[in-house]
C-alpha cells in the first residue's frame, strides 16, 4: 500500500530522472532515492548511455549500510532484470536487502517488463507499484512508445502568431518568436534523438539544426528531400552533426548519392506515394537506428503530412503575441477537414512563458 509521503519522494526521483535528458538515449530517464526514516540518505540517476543505472547510483551514494537495509527505494521505473551494458538492478536490490521499493511505473521493455518487480517480491521485499504513475510515464514517453509500438515518438515544433501563421505572405519567417523561446527550441535540440525538417525548409533557412543558444548534443539531422536536389553545400551536410538524407528510391543510382555518403551522409531510400514519401517507412528505419524520439521542424505541408498519416504524438506550439492575417503562411497545409467533427483533437498541458512568447503543449486524442 502507498504510504503518505511516497508521492512527495517520487517527485523528488523525477526531478533526478529528467537530469539525464539528452544523455541517456537509447535508455529511459530513471531517477532513484533511498530514503530511511522519512529522510533522504541517498540519491541518483541514470547519466549516460552505458552508465550505472539510477538505482546503482542511489544505492552507492548511501554511506550507512544498516541504515540501507531498513530504507525504502524509490525509483521512478521498474528496475530491471536483465543483464545488458549493466547486471540487473534488481538483483542489486536484493542482494542489499532493502525492506521496500516504491516504483513509479512498469518498464514495457520486454527483457524487463514485470521480471524486476516479480524478483524483488520473490525475495520477500515489500513493492508498492503506480505512485506518480502519469508523470512517471510522461517522463519516458518515447522510450515507452518505442518499446510497445516500434516506432520513434514524434513531435511537432511550430513557431507561430495568435493567428497561426509561420511566415508572411513572402515566406519571412526570422524571427517570429524572440530570444528566449529560440533557447529553449535548442534545449529541445539536445534532449531529442532526431530533428527532421523537409528540403523546403532547408532551403529556406539554409539552417545547421545544431544546438547552439545551450549545452547540449546535436541531434541527428533528418532531411526529406524526395528528389534529391538540396545543393551539397547546404548547412545540413556540414561535419558539424551527423545527417540522415531519406529520398525517393526512383533516384537511387543519381551520382550525387555516392558525394554525399563520401562526405558521411547517410542516404537512405524510401517509397513514394503521391509525390511524397512514406513517412511511417522513414520513421521505421530511424527506429531501425536507436532514435526514440524525433521533432519535426518542417513548414506547413511536412506538419500537415505528419497530421494526417496519423503519426504525430505530440505538439509544441511556440505562439507570439502577433498577427499576420489572411496575409501570412498557415502553420498547416490542408488537412481535409471540412466539419468540426473531423477535426484532429487534442489535450493541452499547462502553458508555460518564455519571455512574451508562450509554449502551448498538447498531445494528439483523436
Amino acid at each position: 500500500m502507498p504510504h503518505r509521503d511516497d508521492a512527495f519522494f517520487m517527485r523528488r526521483a523525477l526531478e533526478l530522472a529528467v537530469q539525464g535528458a539528452g544523455s541517456v538515449s537509447p535508455n529511459p530517464m530513471v531517477g532513484s532515492v533511498v530514503v530511511h526514516n522519512q529522510e533522504i540518505i541517498g540519491e541518483g540517476y541514470h547519466q549516460k548511455f552505458g552508465g550505472p543505472h539510477a538505482e546503482v547510483n542511489a544505492i552507492a551514494s548511501v554511506i550507512d549500510e544498516q541504515k540501507l537495509r531498513e530504507a525504502t527505494l524509490y525509483v521512478t521505473l521498474e528496475p530491471c532484470a536483465h543483464f545488458g551494458k549493466t547486471p540487473p538492478c534488481s538483483d542489486l536490490i536484493v542482494q542489499k536487502a532493502l525492506s521496500r521499493v516504491v516504483i513509479g511505473c512498469r518498464d514495457p521493455y520486454i527483457e524487463v517488463a514485470g521480471k524486476g518487480i516479480a524478483r524483488l517480491q520473490a525475495a520477500g521485499i515489500a513493492v508498492t507499484e503506480g505512485v506518480l504513475e502519469a508523470e512517471c510515464l510522461k517522463s519516458n514517453e518515447a522510450f515507452i512508445k518505442s518499446h510497445t509500438t516500434g516506432l520513434p515518438f514524434v513531435t511537432i515544433k511550430l513557431a507561430q502568431t495568435l493567428d497561426g501563421k509561420i511566415a508572411t505572405s513572402l515566406g519571412a519567417s526570422h524571427w517570429i518568436t524572440g530570444e528566449e523561446a529560440r533557447g529553449e527550441v535548442h534545449r529541445l535540440r539536445s534532449i531529442y534523438d532526431a530533428v527532421l525538417v523537409g528540403e523546403a525548409t532547408v532551403r529556406a533557412d539554409d539552417s545547421q539544426l545544431t544546438v547552439r543558444y545551450c549545452e547540449g548534443r546535436n541531434p541527428l539531422r533528418v532531411v526529406l528531400d524526395r528528389r534529391m536536389r538540396l545543393p551539397l553545400d547546404a548547412n545540413i551536410f556540414d561535419t558539424a552533426a551527423p545527417t540522415i538524407l531519406f529520398a525517393s528510391s526512383s533516384w537511387e543510382r543519381l551520382p550525387k548519392v555516392e558525394l554525399l555518403r563520401s562526405r558521411g551522409v547517410t542516404v537512405l531510400f524510401v517509397n513514394e506515394h503521391a509525390e511524397e514519401l512514406d513517412l511511417r517507412q522513414v520513421l521505421v528505419e530511424l527506429h531501425k537506428r536507436q532514435v526514440l524520439s524525433v521533432m519535426v521542424e518542417g513548414g506547413s505541408r511536412l506538419s500537415a503530412s505528419f497530421v494526417r498519416a496519423g503519426l504525430v504524438d505530440k505538439m509544441l506550439m511556440f505562439i507570439a503575441p502577433k498577427l499576420f492575417g489572411g496575409d501570412g503562411l498557415s502553420s498547416f497545409a490542408p488537412l481535409g477537414v471540412s466539419t468540426p467533427d473531423q477535426s484532429l483533437n487534442l489535450r493541452f498541458e499547462p502553458p508555460h512563458f518564455f519571455g512574451s512568447d508562450v509554449l502551448l503543449e498538447a498531445y494528439i486524442t483523436a
